[in-house]
């Protein structure tokens, strides 16, 4: 009873702060928002497109805004989108971590062609600003445009590789808050949106749990992160990335064994990613059809014959740049390693688009 009571009392809250912070912009007001961009622009051939303030906007290619960089646009509302946007001003984030990055997609588009550039960079950060049009329409088309962002995977492989480097040196429990800050850090580099920053509270919330000796409930923990990242934002309940990615995460966690279990007779070495994108998919695809109207009915076929790329792709990228970053020559080489993986990658989306 005292659960369902703290739990009420946080929904109330969230409510609250969702209805008295919550923008209210009339149609026709002209308005200057003075912020810092919190996701990575999407741009098109003459214009760059963000949000703030929960209004779309759309400003010339030039000068480039990245993911970080505080900003002053000025611009009419109408229905959620700021029209007549004029950039007045914008400043560089020279935060060590937005530096750090921007320096990595730069050894990345240097030393890789398109759509490599455009894969690895995704799957590494969750780069997808300057993703070319012929590659975006076939991530769309085949239904595989969550694996060029930074998810729950990355989270997963960069806790469970500083994990095993300092359980090299200390106890576990001295450990864990050195993996939790290595998690944090990622996040931040990766672009801090919503599936990353969920993934990275449950993991938080996983490994306290378990060092403290307690049962660690996948759904439980959805659910507190999810109550948690609204607590923060509660405008995300608006955002379609943030519905995405937890009502994936929910088909993962009721799905997935019973759909791997009724795959028995499919191949072991394909029957888990098959078992893991069908499960998402059950809850992920009504909400994309509506929103999108557009699926492709292979797109499960295509995930299971892809995803098993993407750790490999997601290591040597990152290894490759932060070697290259000190050694350019050689994280070039590093990522020669990478060409026929993102050849196979891409040429599948081709055949089954």
């Amino acid at each position: 009873m005292k659960q369902i009571s703290v739990f009420l009392l946080i929904v109330f809250i969230i409510f609250l702060r969702y209805f008295f912070e919550k923008p209210k912009f009339k149609n026709g007001q002209k308005i200057r928002i003075t912020e810092k961009v919190l996701q990575e622009p999407s741009r098109f051939s003459n214009s760059q497109r963000f949000y703030l303030k929960n209004l779309k906007i759309y400003l010339p290619k030039y000068p480039q805004i990245n993911y970080g960089d505080w900003v002053i646009v000025e611009g009419i509302v109408d229905n959620g989108k700021l029209t007549n946007a004029v950039l007045i001003n914008y400043k560089e984030n020279e935060n060590i971590l937005y530096v750090f990055r921007k320096k990595i997609l730069e050894f990345f588009k240097k030393n890789l062609s398109e759509p490599y550039f455009s894969l690895v960079s995704g799957v590494v950060l969750g780069y997808k600003s300057n993703v070319s049009e012929e590659f975006n329409s076939l991530l769309q088309k085949t239904g595989t445009m969550h694996v060029v962002v930074a998810s729950g995977m990355n989270v997963t492989f960069v806790g469970g590789f500083l994990l095993s480097i300092f359980l090299l040196f200390m106890p576990r429990r001295k450990a864990i808050p050195f993996v939790l800050a290595g998690i944090w850090i990622y996040t931040v580099i990766a672009g801090a949106e919503a599936p990353i920053i969920r993934a990275s509270i449950m993991t938080t919330i996983a490994l306290i749990a378990q060092e403290a000796g307690k049962l660690n409930r996948a759904f439980r923990s959805l659910i507190i992160s999810a109550l948690v990242m609204l607590l923060i934002k509660p405008i995300w309940i608006n955002d379609l990335g943030f519905i995405l990615s937890f009502v994936a995460t929910a088909s993962l966690i009721i799905f997935n064994k019973k759909i791997e279990s009724a795959l028995s007779f499919v191949p072991k070495f394909i029957r888990g990613d098959l078992a893991t994108t069908l499960a998402a998919q059950v809850g992920v695809t009504p909400i994309l059809f509506v929103t999108f109207s557009q699926f492709n009915i292979l797109s499960p076929l295509i995930n299971a014959l892809v995803l098993w790329t993407v750790p490999i792709i997601m290591i040597l990228g990152s290894i490759a740049a932060l070697i290259g970053l000190i050694f350019p020559l050689v994280g070039k080489g590093i990522l020669f390693l990478l060409y026929p993986l993102c050849f196979y990658f891409v040429n599948i989306l081709k055949l089954l688009s």
